[in-house]
């Protein structure tokens, strides 16, 4: 791997981890901004250290040495930069149940945004999807059923690999469900200590830092790059948590790119997991594309900005 293809693999994870995380930061900065300043730098300084070692940094290590258990904790950490054949062997045969279960979780939601989440409606088409919300179901499940049917006749492991995925995505959608029940309570509560709010606070993060997580094994399956690209974006994230978020906020249709770049990312992963090989820079030029045209539309929306027409879609 030369350096021109680690600098853009880390900068797309870093744009990535930045753009997933944009719900992250104003929920922060909502709940901070109910703390003193004591409080509120330490979770800036330390809240940081735990954000990338302990959940960027662990978690995508975990993941790739449960799905490769024969590496051991230092060969899943160093594995994609091993020329030995055994280990090499054993990444390539592991990777697709890895792949496909990142894959799943990712289209699973994608598709729940498309057809139940709040959102500023950025293409069109989407306000009809946002009225069809009981599909979400019907079609998350016939997913499931086709990807694990051709799982099967691949590598029946493969199978095993989508069924965890989307039930990942189902416990990973239920504690978000809790992180938002608890951000109303720090919003409103008088009686919840500022330590109360840090702790809780650190788990919304590791609920909102999933995404990226998983979303990072599109772009490469080497740990020390996932740890640096995303530790990278979750830096830029506290920095916006601490001064630009009112302006971020500007930005309308920020969210509705993250959400398109998870979907690609989520087809990238579940093609490599059958064999169809995707070139390194596809995940990076898809996430840098995407992303692009959606400021570039969020910029149209907000007035004052020079030699742009405001756009709008059904």
């Amino acid at each position: 791997m030369d350096i021109i293809s680690v600098i853009l693999i880390i900068a797309g994870l870093c744009l990535f981890e930045t753009i997933t995380s944009i719900d992250n930061a104003i929920i922060n900065a909502e709940v901070l901004s109910t703390m003193n300043e004591r409080t509120r730098r330490w979770f800036l300084v330390w809240g940081l250290i735990f954000a990338v070692f302990a959940v960027r940094g662990l978690l995508p290590w975990l993941i790739v040495w449960l799905s490769t258990p024969s590496l051991g904790p230092v060969g899943a950490l160093t594995a994609t930069f091993s020329n030995d054949p055994l280990v090499i062997t054993a990444i390539e045969q592991s990777a697709p149940i890895l792949l496909i279960g990142g894959g799943t979780f990712l289209i699973f939601l994608f598709f729940h945004w498309l057809f139940l989440e709040t959102k500023n409606f950025g293409l069109r088409g989407e306000r009809y999807f946002s009225t069809k919300g009981v599909w979400f179901f019907a079609l998350v499940s016939l997913l499931l059923a086709g990807i694990v049917w051709f799982a099967i006749a691949q590598k029946p492991l493969m199978a095993f690999g989508a069924v965890v995925g989307s039930t990942a995505f189902f416990i990973v959608h239920g504690f978000r469900q809790n992180a938002e029940q608890a951000e109303h309570r720090m919003l409103h509560s008088s009686d919840m200590s500022d330590v109360s709010k840090i702790f809780y606070l650190e788990v919304i993060d590791a609920t909102f830092s999933i995404d990226g997580v998983i979303g990072a094994f599109a772009f490469t399956m080497a740990v020390p790059l996932i740890l640096i690209g995303n530790g990278i974006g979750a830096f830029v994230v506290r920095e916006l948590t601490l001064r630009n978020v009112d302006n971020i906020k500007k930005f309308r249709y920020l969210k509705n790119g993250a959400m398109y770049s998870i979907f690609f990312l989520g087809i990238i992963m579940i093609l490599d997991s059958f064999g169809i090989s995707i070139p390194f820079f596809v995940s990076p030029l898809i996430t840098f594309g995407v992303v692009g045209f959606f400021l570039l539309k969020s910029m149209r929306e907000i007035p004052g900005v020079p030699g742009l027409k405001k756009g709008h879609a059904g």
